[in-house]
This record gives C-alpha cells, structure tokens and sequence, in this order.
C-alpha cells in the first residue's frame, strides 16, 4: 500500500469470542497478501505489557476507577505512538483486541466514570485518534461468562463481577454503536465462529476498498 494503513478494533464484553476472531481474520487478510499486525490493549509495546501485567496481578477492577483509567490511557499512550502509528504509515493493517470503547465501556457506562472526563483523558493521552472500524460482538452476558468459564483463566480481572455489570457493560456497547455509527458495526457473537469470521472479513473488505479509493 502506498497509503495509510487501516486501523481496526475488535470490542465487547467476557466471552464475545474477539480473540478467535482477531486470529481468523488476520489470517484471512494475510491469504490475500496483505500485511497485517495484531495486537492488543493493554499492552502492545513491552511497558504497557508492564502495566498489563501490574494491572491484573494487583486485581485492578478493585483500584479507584481514576487509577484504572490513568493506567490504561498510559499504557494506550505508548502503545499508539510506538507500535499503531508507525504501522499504519507503512501502509500496513493493524487489528487491536479493545481500545479506547473498552475504557469507556467499562470504567465509564459499567462503572460509572464521568465520560466526558474520560474524553479529556483520551484527548491528553492520543488526541482524536480512533480506528477506521470497530466491531462489537455482541452476546448475553449469561452465554458469555459460561464460555469464559470453561476456558483457561486469563487472569482477566473483571470476569467474576456480578451479573449486572456485565448488563451494564453490554448496554454501553451499544450506546457507543448507536453514537458512531459509521466507525461501528455490532456482529451477533452468538452466531458460529465461521460465520462471524465472514460476516467481519466481508465487512473489512469492503471497508478496504473504499479506503484505497480515497
């Protein structure tokens, strides 16, 4: 590609499915020669993966929210300029398991966050930066935390939380859909995994085509 790259996140809530999801379609964009990068958030550069990791061994859903969201908009910080950015100005596509929708998600429609203050946040730490797509998998948070429960534990801190903050959090997700509309599409992750894969690789591709005839 001559141009800028395409930035793509994968959202939702515990047991959506996103990580399978990232891996079938990088996959699937790299058998049509193209050339992608998959990471994550946190981490993505080796302090954030730092901060990941302090995050959930000191069990940070239990950490003041404004400690939450310095340590994530942190983390994201480095994570943009150092890996993101680059990436996308070699033309290359970067797909990122959560981004900034998740911090809004969860510290602020789940948790209660002021999200205005988590905007300023946003804008100190990356500006305006945001992806080109998002996909939102969508699913029951009953069906979800079954499948988490039958996982290996990936040490994720908010899994054991009760029942209503995951409502909440589903909640959230929608009303970000409903507000960026043209950034975000909800995908049903109830669905088979084949036919979510396609369902968001047919998505991508169009989403590329319009790209490169910008």
């Amino acid at each position: 590609m001559g141009q800028r790259g395409l930035f793509i996140s994968l959202e939702g809530g515990e047991g959506a499915g996103k990580t399978t999801q990232l891996m079938l379609l990088a996959d699937a964009l790299r058998g049509r020669g193209l050339d992608v990068v998959t990471t994550r958030e946190p981490g993505g550069t080796p302090a954030a993966e730092s901060l990941r990791e302090t995050f959930i061994s000191h069990q940070g859903q239990s950490w003041p929210i404004s400690a939450q969201l310095l340590t994530m908009f942190a983390a994201r910080a480095l994570h943009v300029e150092q890996v993101i950015k680059p990436a996308l100005a070699k033309g290359k596509i970067v797909i990122c398991d959560r981004f900034t929708d998740s911090t809004r998600a969860y510290q602020g429609y789940a948790q209660g966050f002021d999200l205005d203050s988590i905007e300023t946040l946003r804008h100190i730490a990356i500006g305006d930066f945001e992806p080109d797509i998002t996909f939102i998998f969508d699913i029951d948070p009953v069906t979800g935390l079954s499948r988490t429960s039958k996982r290996v534990s990936t040490g994720d801190t908010f899994e054991g939380l009760d029942i209503g903050f995951h409502q909440k959090l589903r909640a959230g997700f929608w009303d970000i859909a409903k507000q960026a509309p043209d950034r975000c599409h909800v995908v049903d992750a109830s669905k088979k995994p084949d036919i979510v894969a396609q369902e968001i690789l047919n998505l991508t591709l169009s989403r590329l085509k319009e790209h490169a005839s910008c």
